[in-house]
């Protein structure tokens, strides 16, 4: 590729690295060509990308101003950095979601890994308010997953997700059982798409039929309800997730860190 453009041949002053005082930062312009070309594919999940020298090369900009836009996309978690082997695309794991994006823990803040129990698969069609945040039409066809998550060998966690069958053209209910680690790194491996960011709504609630039988509750018992929708690049939105959690001893924790972002436990 030419020094200085982007993937898909957008030069930093494209998407406003350069020009007058009203343009974006420089390092912003950079990152944004950084997740443009991570969108693409160009590097895959578990690559190193390039040396930050070939990259300010690359993109014609100072080691210091690559080096900014490295740093915000590795407190992202999209990028992570090894110390002394380099800087690579961040794969979906146990120990990501673990870190990342799950947030239940017992009453000394101690987090384990749940074990995903499957408890139903069925096919739809979106309604208003899940076309909405999806960015599908009202009425597309999509795939509604419950999944049992337990802590300790206790149902803790009951799952709703939705996705736009579109985006997931060829899942059947034997292809997601056979999965062999996470829903994310499942979406990763076997369609390339990377969930990068997720935006969590809570609130109290009590439990349906549904939610109270697989968590082993009354129907009606209080509940803490998790309304997230997650998003790949670009803030594509790639799935919607409603958790309905048994809190009698569980807590929801979630550590704020720079820049609001959540910041991964140890």
């Amino acid at each position: 590729m030419t020094p200085g453009r982007a993937q898909g041949g957008r030069s930093l002053a494209d998407i406003g690295g350069g020009g007058s005082g009203l343009a974006t930062p420089r390092w912003r312009a950079v990152k944004a060509a950084i997740t443009a070309a991570l969108a693409a594919g160009e590097w895959k999940p578990g690559e190193a990308i390039p040396a930050e020298a070939r990259l300010a090369d690359h993109y014609a900009v100072s080691i210091g101003t690559l080096r900014k836009a490295i740093d915000d996309l590795v407190d992202e978690q999209i990028l992570l950095r090894r110390q002394g082997i380099g800087t690579f695309v961040a794969v979906h794991g146990p120990a990501r979601n673990r870190f990342h994006f799950f947030h239940i823990v017992d009453a000394e803040g101690r987090r384990e890994l749940p074990q995903a129990q499957f408890a139903g698969f069925a096919r739809g069609r979106a309604d208003a308010d899940e076309a909405a945040r999806l960015g599908i039409d009202v009425g597309a066809r999509t795939i509604r997953i419950h999944n049992l998550l337990r802590l300790s060998g206790e149902p803790t966690v009951f799952d709703t997700i939705v996705i736009g069958a579109a985006m997931f053209p060829d899942l059947t209910e034997a292809r997601f059982r056979a999965r062999d680690s996470t829903i994310y790194h499942f979406y990763q491996s076997h369609y390339g798409i990377n969930v990068v960011r997720t935006h969590e709504r809570l609130r109290a609630g009590v439990a349906g039929r549904r939610a109270a039988k697989a968590l082993g509750l009354e129907p009606g018992a209080a509940v803490l309800e998790v309304f997230r929708t997650a998003y790949t690049y670009h803030d594509v939105p790639v799935e919607l997730r409603h958790s309905v959690v048994d809190t009698r001893e569980r807590f929801y924790e979630a550590d704020r860190g720079r820049e609001g972002r959540a910041a991964p436990s140890a």
